[in-house]
């Protein structure tokens, strides 16, 4: 692993990324949807205020009136749903392009890695992740300036939105390298993540261990603990060990591919 090669790769990646507006318009879409639904829940625990204030049983019986349980984590849910729909438009492109194009050959005739090109798309991609969950931060501030939500279910909830990005953009790294095409791998990427994460729905309907299995491997899962202000080690190294896997799937990949 070549830092120096990672560095060139990575600052060619993200001027692949702005220059060809990918990142605006994810980010944009991304900032819009999000802001409708963080405008629609804040709009929401308005009324419902009002209407506690003629009827105090509402707030007893409900709970209605806690910010936390009404807008912050609802808010993380939905954001993580968007956050799984424009992943994969990010991701599509990172492997497949290269090989549609034949620069992934060149790429390669430099003394260069395939884990220097895997993990220099993977960080530049990462990057624009950040770019485009960060300015939701305001969001959180709007609350504390507006209410009294606690704290740190909002600090463990964006780590979670964090570890479930930087999980995302793994799967995609990976059917990226599984194809030249750009729409299948966007395909692929969607079923892999939209799989993950409807296996919660599942566990009413099956065994006591088998429910408790597959919770453990269903992505939301882990989401809705940080969400819940709780930083268990048990779910950063569940999505630490999925990021790690996915990277080592792709570089047998692309490993195969030379073979």
């Amino acid at each position: 692993m070549n830092i120096r090669s990672i560095g060139l790769i990575y600052r060619r990646e993200m001027g692949t990324y702005f220059s060809s507006y990918i990142a605006y318009v994810v980010i944009a879409m991304f900032l819009l949807v999000t802001g409708y639904f963080f405008y629609n829940l804040l709009a929401s625990f308005s009324v419902i205020s009002f209407q506690a204030q003629s009827n105090p049983m509402l707030e007893r019986q409900y709970n209605l009136l806690n910010i936390n349980e009404t807008v912050v984590r609802p808010l993380f849910g939905n954001i993580s749903i968007v956050m799984l729909l424009m992943t994969p438009l990010l991701t599509m492109r990172l492997i497949a392009e290269e090989r549609k194009s034949g620069t992934l050959e060149l790429l390669r005739s430099y003394p260069v890695s395939d884990i220097d090109i895997l993990l220099a798309k993977y960080f530049a991609c990462l990057t624009v992740f950040l770019a485009m969950i960060i300015p939701t931060i305001v969001y959180p501030v709007l609350l504390v300036i507006l209410g009294e939500p606690e704290i740190m279910p909002m600090v463990t909830g964006y780590l979670g939105l964090l570890l479930l990005g930087a999980t995302f953009i793994s799967i995609g790294l990976f059917t990226s390298s599984l194809t030249e095409n750009q729409i299948i791998a966007a395909a692929v990427s969607f079923g892999l993540l939209f799989c993950f994460w409807l296996l919660s729905y599942s566990i009413a309907f099956v065994s006591a261990d088998l429910g408790k299995f597959i919770g453990y491997i269903a992505l939301n899962e882990h989401l809705e603990s940080l969400a819940k202000g709780v930083l268990d080690s048990e779910d950063i190294i569940y999505y630490l060990g999925l990021i790690a896997l996915f990277i080592f799937l792709s570089l047998r990949s692309m490993e195969s591919r030379q073979w």
